[in-house]
């Protein structure tokens, strides 16, 4: 198995979101399994490539029993003590590859773009599942050329709902950006939670790590010793580093010791005086569920301003609970939209009326107006910012992904402008209900999602107009901007610097707003881009949008 996929993260994701929508229908907490799709005679897929006939196996091409059959049915099942219980029988992996093909056949997407394999070939051990949970995807790609399907992932159960529920996962409270791929690299701190052990190590927004256990980051080649410093595999494991501060010239040597890490999904809000009226600045990275509170304080403050305008910083927003973005744009648009829809969602052909992973019918999702038990008191209105102008000035970046594009695009549909400044998004307005089977939640794109006026079709992201980048996406009014690392809600920042010159120069991008080179960030929480078995940084562009299996 490669380094990769040892480490693999939601779409080997590196973090969190678009892929999954919350759904937004809304209420109850999550668990670790989605509701099973209603039941269904051994069925015949004629529209699936398939390869082989019958073998000693049992597989037949095309033919599929039900995905109850094999669920929970495992090669190495967990143990339930008296804390936790689980519904693991012992099975064999070939009955989780079973599984994962009726469960694939069943809910994907574009079920009929896989190709039809033996998983009896494949899953003959835990990594060999991994593997052949990597085939069950289309390999078609978008206008520009990108792989259609780049969110595929999984993460182990336990991990995922302490991450994306509680907000817990572990590292040293630093998010990372990978600038250059190949020697000479160059990896930067973009982010840092407060009380985090790179916060007592004095790292700050800037900051270059250059060397690793006394190994060289940006020359060296042995990525066993990088990975195993930058993304450590348990709690109270100590790695040195070298350290370059902003604007030092001299390195500095730190050592960290990794630990729990609770993230902050709402590290900074600003009020920004300005000549014109009070300018809100809120920067939001993670659609997680113990955001809700965080999100409707900080409108609660803001309202209390009396803003104007809003600047919402999702440049390293890589999606998460659907309903969070339902609830966000609910805040932004105000009340005037209640009852309207914010999102719907599409599932396959198979499936034009029906959820295929609740049993339940398909229908739009109006905006939410209230909080969910994640929030105090649940049931309470959400407070809305009331703007003069029905817009909002949005910062963005390659890793702005699923649920934080479901704010640009759900707010686009009922008419509200959003102005975007930064670079072209991730491209994401897929979901998926996270899945557990035996220890493992798969991800896999289960639905598309699509405004009040029925459009969803972004696989290239959005992109502000006057973008130079190699890839553009739907444009939409803004300013291309680069993200250079200085201390971010500053009004010298330039992403924020672009927002607030074209809010006072009426709507025309400022000269400095388009300069210096658009990098995409390849990396959030303390996960990211891998540096591979040949020394060559890779990693997954995935990003999430999921929905809670109580949303159904």
């Amino acid at each position: 198995m490669s380094l990769q996929q040892q480490r693999r993260k939601p779409s080997s994701i590196v973090a969190v979101m678009l892929t999954g929508l919350m759904l937004s229908a809304c209420g109850g907490g999550g668990g670790s399994s989605s509701p099973q799709p209603t039941a269904v005679n051994q069925t015949t897929n004629t529209g699936t490539t398939q390869t082989g006939n019958t073998n000693n196996s049992g597989f037949v091409a095309g033919v599929f029993q039900f995905s109850s059959v094999f669920k929970d049915s495992c090669g190495a099942p967990r143990t339930s003590t008296a804390s936790e219980t689980f519904p693991d029988m012992q099975g064999s992996f070939a009955d989780e590859g079973y599984w994962l093909r009726s469960w694939s056949n069943d809910t994907y997407l574009w079920y009929d773009e896989i190709q039809d394999r033996d998983p009896g070939l494949y899953a003959t051990s835990a990594a060999g599942v991994a593997e052949y949970f990597e085939l069950l995807k289309t390999e078609a790609t978008t206008p520009s050329g990108n792989p259609k399907d780049r969110f595929h992932f999984t993460r182990d159960t336990a991990e995922y709902l302490a991450e994306s529920q509680q907000g817990i996962t572990f590292g040293y409270g630093a998010t990372y950006k990978l600038i250059s791929s190949s020697a000479p690299r160059e990896l930067v701190i973009v982010l840092v939670n407060d009380n985090s052990p790179a916060a007592d190590a004095g790292l700050q927004r800037g900051a270059r790590i250059v060397t690793v256990d006394g190994v060289d980051l940006i020359n060296g080649s042995d990525a066993d010793t990088l990975n195993a410093g930058l993304w450590p595999n348990q709690v109270n494991e100590d790695h040195s580093f070298e350290v370059l501060d902003p604007g030092a010239t001299e390195r500095r040597a730190i050592t960290m010791t990794s630990a729990q890490i609770d993230t902050d999904a709402v590290p900074q809000t600003r009020i920004i005086d300005t000549d014109s009226g009070k300018v809100g600045y809120l920067l939001f990275t993670d659609h997680i569920l113990t955001a809700e509170q965080q999100l409707v304080d900080a409108v609660t403050q803001m309202r209390g301003a009396n803003i104007t305008d809003l600047v919402l910083d999702l440049r390293y927003n890589r999606g998460g609970y659907l309903y969070l973005a339902n609830q966000v744009s609910y805040m932004i648009a105000g009340a005037g939209v209640s009852g309207q829809t914010f999102n719907s969602l599409q599932f396959n052909e198979k499936n034009p009326g029906v959820n295929p992973v609740t049993g339940g019918a398909v229908s739009a999702d109006a905006f939410l107006t209230t909080t969910t038990e994640n929030a105090a008191p649940a049931g309470a209105a959400l407070p809305t910012l009331a703007l003069p102008q029905p817009r909002v000035f949005v910062l963005t970046t390659s890793s702005t992904c699923s649920a934080s594009e479901a704010i640009i695009n759900g707010l686009r549909g009922v008419g509200v402008e959003v102005i975007q400044f930064g670079s072209t998004t991730c491209g994401k307005p897929y979901g998926f209900y996270p899945q557990d089977n035996c220890g493992t939640t798969y991800f896999t794109t289960q639905f598309r999602s699509v405004n009040a006026a029925g459009f969803g079709d972004y696989p290239d992201g959005f992109s502000p107009v006057n973008s130079t980048e190699s890839t553009v996406g739907v444009t939409l009014p803004g300013c291309q901007a680069v993200d250079d690392y200085t201390p971010l809600g500053e009004t010298t920042e330039p992403m924020l610097a672009a927002a607030l010159a074209y809010r006072q120069n009426g709507g025309v991008c400022s000269g400095a707003s388009s300069q210096g080179t658009i990098r995409g960030v390849l990396s959030s929480l303390n996960q990211g881009s891998l540096i591979g078995p040949t020394g060559t940084l890779g990693g997954d562009m995935g990003g999430n949008m999921y929905i809670r299996p109580s949303d159904g």
